[in-house]
């Protein structure tokens, strides 16, 4: 390596080991709290950051903003809008949450990861306006807490003309939502993250519909009666329009493969061509195209639909039916519940028919492992669970899923650490298979390293890294 090379990676480290060093003390909220506290905790940690950007200026009111929710498809849907924002000469940023393997991912601009020593610059800048504040009597903030402040600081200082932002759960109560965007879209309601947004669909609902504004519009891809019912509800407490799209009537599904969808929007009368491949992006990008329809306002007009076609067809983003490798076929996709295990399994029959499915699986406590170990049992030859890694958060018995999956009569296997799971089965895999990792994002981005190196990523400033030798 270069002195330049090894000076970048060490800045880099020293700014994610800086932001991995504020998660302190045991996961909030704690088990057995109730849905008042845990909302009460929540609120509060709103508040405190909004304290914080007060006192540092409110830098996300600084560009226009495009805040986009949903149990599903949230960040498909927001890599769509900022492409086509990019193709249209717009300097974009994009906020997606969580990242898979580092921590620039989270702060794009034009599609290019931050570089290295400007993440590290920002990161010692906010600590320096952290320690102000708590010279001033404020508090100490959370780990994701200076996470959504550096991503508005960073979209700030990097002057930006729009940025699009990706809530992390829920919408209501996440720390996002001290946006006032232009649009909000809410791509799905499912169940998922049921211990702090609610046990039903129409309390899932309520914490997408939360990110709202008082006449700002809203896009959405909900059709389900209960769910859009409360998606309306909020929309007309906001005075705010909204659009919703369906399935058959506004868009559909042509055509599908690895290299990508392509959807037929039902409103303009033509076919796009995606860059994301699964049957599902389709109700993604159709979704994107009405949000991106709202920001006509801005400074340079109407986005024309050529560079509507340009943005959906170069959009990338990894660990969405993402194919690293042809033989065997390796396929990565995060799918970490039983509505996104079901699109993807159907996403999977635009790959081909594979000799034989092996599935490396692996889920964090919290999810509803056992119901996406049945439906996956019917779609596998052969299964490995593995134990993906999340900081302060426990991965799913794998004892316990191995019997799921056998109770189902899949023959499985436990290897514990992912990159020995991927190893062992990829070593044991003939040309005409397909392996299959799915179950979290996490383990995506662990068994990703193989194919992109980390540190690749980082120098490089892309996701999809030429893999050099240095």
């Amino acid at each position: 390596m270069t002195e330049s090379v090894e000076q970048l990676l060490a800045q880099y480290r020293w700014a994610s080991e800086y932001l991995l060093g504020l998660i302190q003390g045991p996961p909030s909220p704690p088990r057995g709290a109730t849905t008042e506290e845990i909302r009460a905790r929540a609120r509060a940690r709103l508040e405190r950051l909004t304290g914080f950007l007060d006192f540092i200026g409110r830098p996300q009111d600084v560009y226009p903003s495009v805040h986009v929710t949903g149990t599903s498809g949230k960040g498909s849907t927001a890599t769509f809008i900022a492409s086509i924002l990019t193709q249209a000469g717009y300097r974009t940023g994009l906020h997606l949450s969580p990242y898979l393997q580092v921590e620039t991912e989270k702060l794009q601009i034009d599609g290019q990861l931050l570089p290295a020593d400007r993440f590290a610059r920002y990161v010692a800048e906010l600590d320096g306006l952290v320690s102000s504040w708590v010279r001033h009597g404020g508090q100490r903030l959370t780990y994701g807490e200076f996470w959504v402040a550096l991503t508005f600081l960073v979209f700030a200082r990097e002057q930006v003309d729009v940025a699009v932002v990706e809530v992390g759960a829920g919408g209501r109560f996440d720390l996002t939502n001290v946006l006032l965007p232009e649009v909000a879209v809410i791509t799905s309601v499912g169940l998922d993250h049921v211990r702090t947004l609610g046990p039903t669909l129409l309390d899932i609902a309520w914490h997408k519909a939360g990110i709202i504004k008082a006449g700002r519009p809203a896009v959405t891809a909900v059709t389900a009666a209960g769910p859009l019912s409360v998606i309306r509800r909020e929309a007309e407490i906001q005075a705010a329009p909204l659009d919703v799209l369906s399935p058959g009537q506004d868009y559909a599904v042509l055509d599908c493969d690895e290299q990508g969808t392509r959807m037929l929007d039902l409103r303009r009368g033509r076919a796009f061509q995606l860059g994301l491949p699964g049957r599902f992006q389709a109700a993604n990008a159709a979704v994107a195209i009405a949000a991106v329809e709202q920001l006509g306002h801005l400074p340079r007009g109407p986005i024309r639909e050529e560079t509507i076609a340009a943005g959906l067809e170069r959009a990338r983003i990894p660990g969405r039916v993402e194919v690293v490798q042809a033989t065997p076929q390796v396929v990565l996709d995060g799918a970490h519940n039983p509505d996104k295990i079901a699109a993807l399994l159907e996403s999977l029959k635009c790959l081909g028919s594979p000799r034989r499915r092996v599935v490396v699986f692996g889920v964090l406590e919290g999810h509803d492992a056992a119901a996406m170990a049945r439906q996956l049992s019917a779609a596998a030859d052969h299964v490995v669970v593995t134990a993906p890694a999340a900081v302060q958060r426990d991965h799913a018995p794998l004892e316990l899923l191995v019997e799921t999956f056998q109770a189902c009569g899949c023959p499985a296997l436990a290897i514990p650490e992912p990159l020995e799971a991927i190893a062992w089965v990829l070593a044991r895999a003939e040309p005409e298979d397909q392996v299959l990792v799915t179950g979290s994002l996490y383990l995506v981005g662990q068994t990703r390293e193989r194919w992109y190196p980390a540190s690749e990523i980082v120098l490089q400033r892309s996701c999809w890294p030429m893999v050099l030798t240095r």
